[in-house]
């Protein structure tokens, strides 16, 4: 038999729950059929060490962080293309605080529930889901597409499913185990969906660490800037056994993944003049090591600046430019299983304005299926909701007008 019902949201990541909630209304009967036992893993998973929602800033500023792909000014679109539509910093803040959480803004504008946990707030949204009469079924994926019939495999067996207005909010291709695994691109590129490959985004970088370095193996970079392609990151990373990760590199990462060289300033807040006259003053009897931890006062900036320094300069002013732009040697990019979100999906090209598939009317596609990148420190995550919340619109409209 064919289930019909009036909305189906497939995948119950943060875009696809968004969906579900623009679709709500009464007497309207919305699916959101998701792969996973539980809803929602990687949004989960990403605020195990404090959930990043937003970053309080200037739209403007905030717009700046969205490009990549197919879609470079697409997705800021989403986020402000008229008030009635906007969805940025201010409306994800105050749609947490409906839901009942507490928020804080760091020193650096990120934007946190009190409890800096995802659960609560997860289980908040998921309770007005199901007061609103949005049904989720767990341990529903998706396998089949065919005469707008959705075959899925279950618990129970293979279901079919037919409905009036779909959105398709299945991830990217960044950690599978937790579900964002891209088996959905096979089926919609056979339907004549253009996809544009998959490529990691907010990753980690390869580095090959020398024997020396083992010792510094989980330490914390901080008060550094790294600098690829005209943009900087002054947040912090750590140095991991096959590289670097953490969000000083993910703010950055894109263009390092796309080729562009990066140089580490290991001392950003003081200018080139006055670091040299500070390497000026001789080393006397001091070891080199000794000698450059008195001046820089970090032995994990000293043991990078041995690692990626060498030929070692003999001149001072040469020590200084070396330490304001210290090559960042890395051997590529983290692959897919590693990163924290994924380039590549579904193309401009293939969609409306609306965010409708043009080669299958009646389907949308939000979130990370979209060809569109975003660094995290919130604004990854807003991106996500807000072309869910715009496709979930878009929905709604076309369910109303038929």
């Amino acid at each position: 038999m064919i289930e019909a019902v009036d909305a189906l949201v497939i995948g119950a990541g943060p875009a696809g729950l968004m969906a579900a909630e623009t679709l709500m209304a009464p007497g309207r009967q919305v699916v959101v059929a998701e792969a996973m036992p539980t809803s929602a893993r990687k949004f989960l998973m990403a605020g195990k060490s404090g959930l990043n929602l937003t970053k309080d800033e200037p739209l403007p500023d905030f717009l700046q962080h969205f490009a990549g792909g197919s879609m470079p000014r697409q997705c800021p679109d989403y986020l402000s293309q008229d008030k009635s539509d906007a969805w940025g910093p201010a409306e994800v803040m105050a749609w947490a605080q409906g839901l009942g959480v507490t928020l804080f803004t760091g020193s650096t504008g990120r934007v946190f529930p009190v409890g800096m946990k995802a659960s609560p707030l997860l289980r908040a949204w998921l309770a007005r889901l199901s007061e609103g009469g949005v049904v989720v079924r767990n341990r529903w994926r998706w396998t089949d597409l065919a005469d707008g019939v959705f075959r899925f495999d279950t618990p129970d067996g293979s279901r079919r499913v037919r409905a009036r207005a779909v959105v398709l909010a299945l991830g990217g291709a960044s950690w599978p185990r937790l579900g964002s695994d891209g088996s959905w691109a096979p089926i919609l590129a056979a339907k004549g969906v253009p996809i544009a490959p998959f490529r990691p985004a907010n990753m980690g970088l390869k580095v090959a660490w020398s024997l020396p370095m083992q010792r510094h193996l989980g330490a914390a970079v901080k008060g550094v800037a790294i600098h690829a392609a005209g943009q900087v990151s002054r947040g912090e990373w750590v140095i991991a056994r096959t590289g670097i990760e953490g969000g000083g590199i993910y703010e950055i990462a894109a263009p390092i993944r796309d080729g562009a060289p990066a140089t580490v300033d290991l001392a950003p807040d003081m200018d080139l003049d006055a670091l040299a006259r500070r390497f000026d003053r001789g080393r006397g009897k001091l070891s080199l090591g000794n000698w450059l931890r008195r001046l820089l006062g970090d032995p994990v900036k000293v043991a990078l600046l041995l690692e990626w320094g060498q030929p070692l300069p003999r001149e001072a002013r040469a020590w200084a430019e070396l330490c304001k732009a210290l090559p960042l040697r890395h051997q590529g990019p983290m692959g897919l299983d590693r990163a924290i979100s994924s380039a590549g999906g579904i193309t401009a090209g293939g969609l409306t304005n609306l965010q409708e598939l043009r080669a299958m009317p009646g389907v949308f596609a939000a979130g990370e299926m979209l060809d569109w990148e975003a660094p995290t420190g919130g604004y990854l995550l807003t991106g996500c909701m807000a072309t869910g919340r715009r496709a979930g619109r878009a929905a709604a409209a076309r369910l109303s007008a038929t």
